[in-house]
Protein backbone atom coordinates (compact mmCIF):
# COMPACT_ATOMS: atom_id res chain seq x y z
CA UNK A 1 0.00 0.00 0.00
CA UNK A 2 2.72 2.78 0.86
CA UNK A 3 4.05 1.72 -2.54
CA UNK A 4 1.25 2.51 -4.43
CA UNK A 5 1.18 6.42 -2.81
CA UNK A 6 4.56 6.61 -4.74
CA UNK A 7 3.29 6.42 -7.86
CA UNK A 8 0.94 8.82 -9.99
CA UNK A 9 -2.03 7.08 -9.07
CA UNK A 10 -1.43 7.05 -5.27
CA UNK A 11 0.05 10.29 -5.52
CA UNK A 12 -3.57 11.99 -7.48
CA UNK A 13 -5.78 9.91 -5.27
CA UNK A 14 -3.96 11.01 -1.95
CA UNK A 15 -4.12 14.81 -3.02
CA UNK A 16 -8.16 14.38 -4.75
CA UNK A 17 -8.65 12.69 -0.58
CA UNK A 18 -7.16 15.98 0.42
CA UNK A 19 -9.24 18.33 -1.54
CA UNK A 20 -12.00 16.64 -0.64
CA UNK A 21 -11.18 16.88 3.32
CA UNK A 22 -10.96 20.94 2.79
CA UNK A 23 -14.47 20.93 0.82
CA UNK A 24 -15.48 19.07 2.90
CA UNK A 25 -14.65 21.27 6.50
CA UNK A 26 -15.47 24.08 4.27
CA UNK A 27 -18.93 22.98 3.44
CA UNK A 28 -20.05 21.84 6.50
CA UNK A 29 -18.65 24.69 8.05
CA UNK A 30 -20.50 27.08 5.79
CA UNK A 31 -24.04 25.08 7.29
CA UNK A 32 -23.13 26.56 10.78
CA UNK A 33 -21.87 29.65 10.10
CA UNK A 34 -25.44 31.19 8.31
CA UNK A 35 -27.23 29.51 11.61
CA UNK A 36 -24.58 31.25 14.35
CA UNK A 37 -25.05 33.97 12.13
CA UNK A 38 -28.85 34.54 12.05
CA UNK A 39 -28.69 33.55 16.13
CA UNK A 40 -25.86 35.96 17.25
CA UNK A 41 -28.36 38.41 15.17
CA UNK A 42 -31.32 37.26 16.60
CA UNK A 43 -29.98 37.22 20.65
CA UNK A 44 -28.79 41.21 20.20
CA UNK A 45 -32.65 41.69 18.85
CA UNK A 46 -33.46 39.58 21.82
CA UNK A 47 -35.69 37.10 19.74
CA UNK A 48 -34.90 33.51 18.96
CA UNK A 49 -33.70 32.88 15.37
CA UNK A 50 -33.92 29.62 13.97
CA UNK A 51 -35.08 27.00 16.41
CA UNK A 52 -37.69 24.61 14.83
CA UNK A 53 -35.87 22.43 12.01
CA UNK A 54 -33.67 19.96 14.07
CA UNK A 55 -32.47 20.31 17.62
CA UNK A 56 -32.17 24.42 18.67
CA UNK A 57 -32.36 24.41 14.74
CA UNK A 58 -29.38 23.61 13.73
CA UNK A 59 -31.19 22.07 10.53
CA UNK A 60 -32.01 25.11 9.43
CA UNK A 61 -29.36 25.74 7.69
CA UNK A 62 -29.34 22.13 5.56
CA UNK A 63 -33.25 23.04 4.91
CA UNK A 64 -32.62 26.15 3.53
CA UNK A 65 -30.20 24.68 0.72
CA UNK A 66 -32.56 22.30 0.06
CA UNK A 67 -35.31 24.97 -0.61
CA UNK A 68 -32.93 26.90 -2.93
CA UNK A 69 -31.90 23.61 -5.05
CA UNK A 70 -35.81 22.32 -5.38
CA UNK A 71 -36.57 25.74 -6.63
CA UNK A 72 -36.49 26.55 -10.32
CA UNK A 73 -34.32 28.54 -11.78
CA UNK A 74 -35.74 31.92 -13.08
CA UNK A 75 -33.24 33.38 -16.02
CA UNK A 76 -34.60 37.04 -17.14
CA UNK A 77 -35.71 37.51 -20.91
CA UNK A 78 -33.08 39.73 -21.94
CA UNK A 79 -30.14 37.89 -19.80
CA UNK A 80 -26.71 36.76 -21.44
CA UNK A 81 -27.49 33.19 -19.98
CA UNK A 82 -23.88 31.88 -20.55
CA UNK A 83 -22.66 34.76 -18.60
CA UNK A 84 -25.30 34.98 -16.25
CA UNK A 85 -25.10 30.92 -15.17
CA UNK A 86 -21.36 31.06 -15.12
CA UNK A 87 -21.11 34.43 -12.73
CA UNK A 88 -22.44 32.32 -9.26
CA UNK A 89 -20.18 29.53 -10.48
CA UNK A 90 -17.07 31.67 -10.81
CA UNK A 91 -17.59 33.62 -7.40
CA UNK A 92 -18.01 29.98 -5.62
CA UNK A 93 -15.15 27.97 -7.12
CA UNK A 94 -12.70 31.52 -6.93
CA UNK A 95 -13.86 31.13 -3.04
CA UNK A 96 -13.28 27.61 -2.91
CA UNK A 97 -9.77 27.31 -4.50
CA UNK A 98 -8.24 30.69 -2.10
CA UNK A 99 -8.23 27.62 0.73
CA UNK A 100 -6.01 25.43 -1.09
CA UNK A 101 -2.40 27.56 0.40
CA UNK A 102 -4.43 27.48 3.98
CA UNK A 103 -3.03 25.66 6.52
CA UNK A 104 -4.95 24.19 9.56
CA UNK A 105 -2.02 22.84 11.23
CA UNK A 106 1.93 22.24 10.90
CA UNK A 107 2.23 20.55 7.51
CA UNK A 108 -1.97 20.80 7.22
CA UNK A 109 -1.99 22.20 3.89
CA UNK A 110 -2.81 21.24 0.56
CA UNK A 111 -0.16 23.38 -1.56
CA UNK A 112 2.93 24.50 0.79
CA UNK A 113 3.58 27.35 -1.51
CA UNK A 114 6.40 30.14 -0.89
CA UNK A 115 4.17 32.52 -2.50
CA UNK A 116 0.77 31.61 -0.53
CA UNK A 117 -0.39 35.19 0.23
CA UNK A 118 0.12 35.96 -3.47
CA UNK A 119 -1.62 33.01 -4.28
CA UNK A 120 -4.33 34.32 -2.02
CA UNK A 121 -4.23 37.87 -3.67
CA UNK A 122 -4.90 36.76 -7.05
CA UNK A 123 -7.75 34.48 -6.34
CA UNK A 124 -9.70 37.42 -3.99
CA UNK A 125 -9.02 39.93 -6.86
CA UNK A 126 -10.57 37.84 -9.55
CA UNK A 127 -13.59 37.15 -7.43
CA UNK A 128 -14.93 40.57 -8.16
CA UNK A 129 -15.26 39.11 -11.77
CA UNK A 130 -18.47 37.12 -10.63
CA UNK A 131 -19.91 39.92 -8.93
CA UNK A 132 -19.57 41.97 -12.26
CA UNK A 133 -20.46 39.69 -14.32
CA UNK A 134 -23.95 38.87 -12.81
CA UNK A 135 -24.61 42.13 -12.55
CA UNK A 136 -23.88 43.11 -16.31
CA UNK A 137 -25.47 39.60 -17.59
CA UNK A 138 -28.97 40.11 -15.59
CA UNK A 139 -29.36 43.20 -18.57
CA UNK A 140 -31.16 45.44 -15.85
CA UNK A 141 -30.00 48.77 -14.29
CA UNK A 142 -30.12 47.58 -10.98
CA UNK A 143 -27.98 44.70 -10.50
CA UNK A 144 -25.52 46.98 -12.96
CA UNK A 145 -24.98 49.37 -10.55
CA UNK A 146 -24.80 46.90 -7.78
CA UNK A 147 -21.71 45.05 -9.46
CA UNK A 148 -20.08 48.39 -10.50
CA UNK A 149 -20.70 49.84 -6.24
CA UNK A 150 -19.23 46.06 -5.62
CA UNK A 151 -16.56 46.40 -7.98
CA UNK A 152 -15.02 49.64 -6.84
CA UNK A 153 -15.45 48.51 -3.07
CA UNK A 154 -13.43 45.73 -3.01
CA UNK A 155 -10.49 47.01 -5.20
CA UNK A 156 -10.80 49.94 -2.84
CA UNK A 157 -9.94 48.21 0.02
CA UNK A 158 -8.09 45.14 -0.89
CA UNK A 159 -5.06 48.12 -1.37
CA UNK A 160 -5.23 48.54 2.35
CA UNK A 161 -5.17 45.00 3.25
CA UNK A 162 -2.04 44.35 0.71
CA UNK A 163 -0.24 47.00 2.34
CA UNK A 164 -1.36 45.37 5.90
CA UNK A 165 0.14 42.00 4.99
CA UNK A 166 2.92 43.45 3.67
CA UNK A 167 4.21 44.54 7.15
CA UNK A 168 3.72 40.97 8.38
CA UNK A 169 5.81 39.60 5.11
CA UNK A 170 8.55 41.96 6.20
CA UNK A 171 8.19 41.05 9.86
CA UNK A 172 8.41 37.33 8.82
CA UNK A 173 10.87 37.22 5.45
CA UNK A 174 8.15 35.27 3.82
CA UNK A 175 5.20 35.07 2.40
CA UNK A 176 4.39 31.27 3.06
CA UNK A 177 1.78 31.02 5.69
CA UNK A 178 3.53 28.02 7.94
CA UNK A 179 6.40 30.15 7.95
CA UNK A 180 4.39 32.88 9.15
CA UNK A 181 2.82 31.29 11.94
CA UNK A 182 6.35 29.51 13.13
CA UNK A 183 7.54 32.98 13.54
CA UNK A 184 5.44 33.58 15.77
CA UNK A 185 6.01 30.18 18.04
CA UNK A 186 7.96 31.23 21.08
CA UNK A 187 8.19 30.43 25.15
CA UNK A 188 5.69 33.44 25.83
CA UNK A 189 2.39 31.78 24.50
CA UNK A 190 0.31 34.99 22.65
CA UNK A 191 2.92 37.75 23.71
CA UNK A 192 4.82 36.04 20.65
CA UNK A 193 2.15 36.40 18.23
CA UNK A 194 2.18 39.60 16.00
CA UNK A 195 -0.67 40.74 17.98
CA UNK A 196 1.50 42.51 19.89
CA UNK A 197 3.95 44.48 17.06
CA UNK A 198 0.92 45.32 14.59
CA UNK A 199 -1.63 45.96 16.66
CA UNK A 200 -3.16 48.78 14.91
CA UNK A 201 -3.36 46.78 11.72
CA UNK A 202 -5.42 44.42 13.66
CA UNK A 203 -8.45 47.07 13.60
CA UNK A 204 -7.56 48.30 9.76
CA UNK A 205 -7.60 44.99 8.95
CA UNK A 206 -11.03 43.81 10.37
CA UNK A 207 -12.39 46.40 8.86
CA UNK A 208 -11.28 46.09 5.26
CA UNK A 209 -12.09 42.53 5.70
CA UNK A 210 -16.04 43.72 6.14
CA UNK A 211 -15.88 45.83 3.21
CA UNK A 212 -14.02 43.28 1.16
CA UNK A 213 -16.57 40.90 1.84
CA UNK A 214 -19.74 43.42 1.34
CA UNK A 215 -19.93 42.77 4.78
CA UNK A 216 -22.45 45.24 7.07
CA UNK A 217 -22.29 47.89 7.59
CA UNK A 218 -20.45 47.95 4.10
CA UNK A 219 -22.73 45.95 2.56
CA UNK A 220 -23.44 48.90 0.00
CA UNK A 221 -23.80 46.96 -3.29
CA UNK A 222 -26.74 44.87 -1.99
CA UNK A 223 -28.26 47.40 0.10
CA UNK A 224 -32.15 46.91 -0.31
CA UNK A 225 -33.23 50.35 -0.02
CA UNK A 226 -30.88 51.40 -2.75
CA UNK A 227 -30.59 48.93 -4.92
CA UNK A 228 -32.80 46.36 -4.33
CA UNK A 229 -30.41 43.47 -3.21
CA UNK A 230 -27.69 44.46 -5.92
CA UNK A 231 -26.06 42.52 -8.15
CA UNK A 232 -28.01 39.66 -6.87
CA UNK A 233 -31.40 41.12 -7.87
CA UNK A 234 -32.48 38.95 -10.81
CA UNK A 235 -30.67 35.50 -9.09
CA UNK A 236 -33.20 32.86 -7.70
CA UNK A 237 -32.85 29.15 -6.57
CA UNK A 238 -29.10 27.00 -6.63
CA UNK A 239 -27.52 30.16 -8.61
CA UNK A 240 -28.38 32.72 -5.76
CA UNK A 241 -27.53 30.11 -3.17
CA UNK A 242 -23.69 30.23 -5.30
CA UNK A 243 -23.60 33.42 -4.56
CA UNK A 244 -24.49 33.63 -0.95
CA UNK A 245 -22.49 30.71 -0.29
CA UNK A 246 -19.34 32.58 -1.91
CA UNK A 247 -19.51 35.12 0.35
CA UNK A 248 -19.53 33.66 3.63
CA UNK A 249 -17.00 31.40 2.77
CA UNK A 250 -14.99 34.37 1.20
CA UNK A 251 -15.86 35.61 5.25
CA UNK A 252 -14.36 32.37 7.01
CA UNK A 253 -11.04 32.90 4.42
CA UNK A 254 -10.69 36.45 6.12
CA UNK A 255 -10.98 35.21 9.91
CA UNK A 256 -8.48 32.23 8.61
CA UNK A 257 -6.37 34.74 7.41
CA UNK A 258 -6.49 36.93 10.80
CA UNK A 259 -5.54 34.26 12.47
CA UNK A 260 -2.48 33.07 10.55
CA UNK A 261 -1.36 36.70 9.64
CA UNK A 262 -2.07 37.86 13.72
CA UNK A 263 -2.69 35.33 16.45
CA UNK A 264 -0.46 32.82 16.18
CA UNK A 265 -3.06 30.01 13.69
CA UNK A 266 -2.79 26.71 15.17
CA UNK A 267 -0.58 28.18 18.24
CA UNK A 268 -1.58 27.55 21.50
CA UNK A 269 -2.28 31.01 23.46
CA UNK A 270 -0.43 29.18 27.12
CA UNK A 271 2.45 27.83 27.11
CA UNK A 272 2.69 24.32 27.90
CA UNK A 273 -0.48 23.52 26.29
CA UNK A 274 -0.52 21.01 22.88
CA UNK A 275 -0.73 23.23 19.53
CA UNK A 276 -3.18 21.69 17.14
CA UNK A 277 -5.85 22.42 14.97
CA UNK A 278 -8.73 22.95 17.46
CA UNK A 279 -6.74 26.14 18.14
CA UNK A 280 -7.06 27.38 14.47
CA UNK A 281 -10.83 26.55 13.85
CA UNK A 282 -11.78 28.23 17.38
CA UNK A 283 -9.88 31.47 16.54
CA UNK A 284 -11.47 30.85 12.90
CA UNK A 285 -14.78 31.08 14.62
CA UNK A 286 -13.96 33.89 17.30
CA UNK A 287 -13.45 35.75 14.45
CA UNK A 288 -16.99 35.42 12.61
CA UNK A 289 -18.47 35.86 16.14
CA UNK A 290 -17.27 39.34 15.82
CA UNK A 291 -18.26 39.43 12.01
CA UNK A 292 -21.59 38.47 13.27
CA UNK A 293 -21.73 41.17 15.52
CA UNK A 294 -20.62 43.63 13.77
CA UNK A 295 -23.37 43.38 11.15
CA UNK A 296 -26.02 43.13 14.30
CA UNK A 297 -25.11 46.08 16.08
CA UNK A 298 -23.69 48.93 13.17
CA UNK A 299 -25.60 50.74 11.43
CA UNK A 300 -25.18 50.95 7.62
CA UNK A 301 -22.83 53.70 6.06
CA UNK A 302 -22.96 55.78 2.99
CA UNK A 303 -21.15 54.87 0.04
CA UNK A 304 -19.19 58.28 0.04
CA UNK A 305 -17.79 58.20 3.32
CA UNK A 306 -17.28 54.36 2.54
CA UNK A 307 -15.04 55.16 -0.25
CA UNK A 308 -13.40 58.19 1.99
CA UNK A 309 -12.41 55.82 4.77
CA UNK A 310 -10.59 53.60 2.05
CA UNK A 311 -8.67 56.02 0.18
CA UNK A 312 -8.34 58.90 2.64
CA UNK A 313 -7.97 56.87 5.78
CA UNK A 314 -6.69 53.70 5.95
CA UNK A 315 -4.29 53.73 2.26
CA UNK A 316 -2.10 56.62 3.99
CA UNK A 317 -2.16 54.81 7.60
CA UNK A 318 -1.56 51.50 5.81
CA UNK A 319 1.27 52.54 3.62
CA UNK A 320 3.16 55.09 6.57
CA UNK A 321 2.80 51.43 8.58
CA UNK A 322 4.91 49.71 5.85
CA UNK A 323 7.39 52.46 6.25
CA UNK A 324 7.63 52.14 9.54
CA UNK A 325 7.82 48.45 9.82
CA UNK A 326 10.25 48.68 7.36
CA UNK A 327 12.99 51.13 9.26
CA UNK A 328 12.09 48.82 12.68
CA UNK A 329 12.90 45.52 11.17
CA UNK A 330 16.15 47.05 9.29
CA UNK A 331 17.52 49.03 12.57
CA UNK A 332 15.87 46.49 14.41
CA UNK A 333 14.01 49.03 16.87
CA UNK A 334 12.37 47.75 20.47
CA UNK A 335 14.79 45.15 20.89
CA UNK A 336 14.32 43.19 17.09
CA UNK A 337 10.01 42.98 17.61
CA UNK A 338 9.53 43.86 13.94
CA UNK A 339 12.39 41.95 12.70
CA UNK A 340 11.83 37.62 12.50
CA UNK A 341 13.80 37.20 9.99
CA UNK A 342 15.10 33.59 11.21
CA UNK A 343 11.36 31.57 11.14
CA UNK A 344 10.50 30.78 14.50
CA UNK A 345 13.38 32.90 16.30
Amino acid sequence: MAEFFNTPGGIALLILVQVLAVVAFVMISLLFLVYGDRKIWAAVQMRRGPNVVGVYGLLQSVADALKYVVKEVVIPAGADRSVFILAPLTSFVLSMIAWAVIPFNDGWVLSNINVAILYVFAVSSLEVYGVIMGGWASNSKYPFLGSLRSAAQMISYEVSIGLIIVGVIISTGSMNFGDIVRAQDGDLGLLNWYWIPHFPMIFLFFISALAETNRPPFDLPEAESELVAGYQVEYSATMFLLFMAGEYIAIFLMCALMSLLFFGGWLSPIPGLPDGVLWMVGKMAFFFFLFAMVKAITPRYRYDQLMRLGWKVFLPFSLAWVVFVSFAAKFEWFGGLFARWAVGG
